[in-house]
């Protein structure tokens, strides 16, 4: 049952005591235009209060409007909510699903007054990012602090499943991508491939403050990588040699962002005599915008201009291993809710992320914001703490 389709459910209705104390689940997610006119508004939203001048909005808009202006990211959201449901469903769960979105429709705020008018009072929030960032975690907090503010005394309580990137179903549906990619290749291609794992690339400030010490948003992708790597050569019987690097950098040529450029890598992998690849995108969920354009259109171009044989691994998307982790998550969250011991599915080094993030973790370099969902959350509307 979608909330985004009016329906309603009463929190009494669809308590589980495996569940208890969550009464509802919210996706929440980054959000896209849904057609060309929403393009520039959804920019807008993005980049509010940043300084970005308006040129180059309609310069990423372009990567949008050669879509038809449509991001894939909402009907890829929808696409695991149902994932979600089904999973639910097949191990007897009941609880009710909601999504809401920081940029556009569905708005976080009016998915958290259409869960006060259902009778939801205690929710428990998959964030669509994986990794420790402050655009990827304390940003996403702020938003809910925000939301919660707007609602006022009848919003939920919001509690936020740690990141998946070290559940072993997240790292297996990655490492699915990638013998799937190499499936794609020639057979000498398949046998001589490099494997590029690619995330979003983030200023090296934001980089080297992210996680309760810092730099835990490089670590994390590394970690995943090696653990990729691992399995894929345990299936292939080929020992691939990897590396990280980065997509869709923005923001001032001053400013340093985090290196190298996928593209760049390429063009520096055929130099030295490199024939194929394989582009996995470990720090993206599902094929969305940057994945769609930054890989797909141009990274490929960039392969093909060089004579590179390549392919492009699958994210993690709906695959069934990543959303059995989901629940996984969410079990275990509930769990620790009612102070039982639970052993944390993980691939090992870094470790975990935490349920709950720390005074300090993954800070907002521009300022402090209130944020939810931390040891430094502040009372909610009501004056009650949460």
């Amino acid at each position: 049952m979608r909330a985004w389709e009016d329906q309603r459910v009463s929190s009494s209705e669809s308590a589980d005591p495996r569940l208890a104390p969550y009464d509802a689940v919210l996706v929440l997610s980054f959000g896209g235009p849904e057609g060309q006119d929403d393009v520039i508004p959804f920019l807008e939203n993005v980049t509010r209060g940043k300084g970005i001048p308006r040129e180059r909005l309609e310069e990423v808009g372009e990567h949008y409007r050669a879509f038809g202006g449509k991001s894939p990211i909402n009907d890829q959201n929808r696409a695991l909510i149902a994932g979600l449901e089904h999973e639910l469903a097949e191990a007897g769960l009941s609880i009710p699903v909601y999504w809401g979105n920081r940029n556009w429709h569905p708005y976080l705020a009016d998915e958290l007054k259409r869960m006060a008018d259902d009778g939801v009072t205690r929710v428990a929030t998959f964030i669509t990012s994986a990794y420790d960032s402050y655009s990827g975690c304390r940003q996403y907090r702020e938003n809910v602090a925000d939301a919660v503010a707007e609602v006022g005394p009848r919003a939920p309580r919001i509690d936020r499943l740690r990141h998946c990137f070290d559940h072993p179903g997240f790292i297996s549906a990655n490492a699915d991508g990638v013998v799937g990619a190499l499936g794609e290749l020639s057979s000498e291609g398949a046998r001589n491939a490099r494997l590029v794992f690619v995330t979003h690339s983030i200023p090296v400030t934001m980089a080297e403050t992210s996680g309760p010490v810092g730099g835990a948003y490089v670590a994390q992708h590394e970690a995943v990588a090696r653990a990729v790597a691992a399995q894929v050569a345990e299936r292939t019987g080929v020992a691939y040699e990897h590396d990280l690097v980065y997509c869709s950098r923005s923001g001032p040529p001053e400013m340093p962002w985090l290196e190298p450029d996928v593209n760049d890598h390429l063009e520096a992998l055929a130099e030295r005599g490199a024939g194929s690849v394989v582009m996995a995108p470990i720090g993206f969920l599902s094929d969305h915008m940057e994945v769609a354009y930054d890989l797909d259109t141009e990274a490929m171009q960039t392969a093909k201009s060089l004579g590179l044989e390549a392919a492009r691994a699958a994210t993690a998307g709906t695959h069934p291993d990543f959303i059995a982790a989901v629940v996984d998550l969410l079990l275990e969250r509930a769990a620790v809710e009612r102070g039982e011991n639970v052993t944390r599915a993980s691939i090992g080094a870094p470790g975990p992320a935490r349920d709950v993030c720390p005074v300090g973790c993954c800070p907002n370099l521009r300022g402090e914001r209130p944020a939810l969902c931390g040891e430094d959350e502040p009372p909610n509307p009501s004056g009650d703490p949460k």
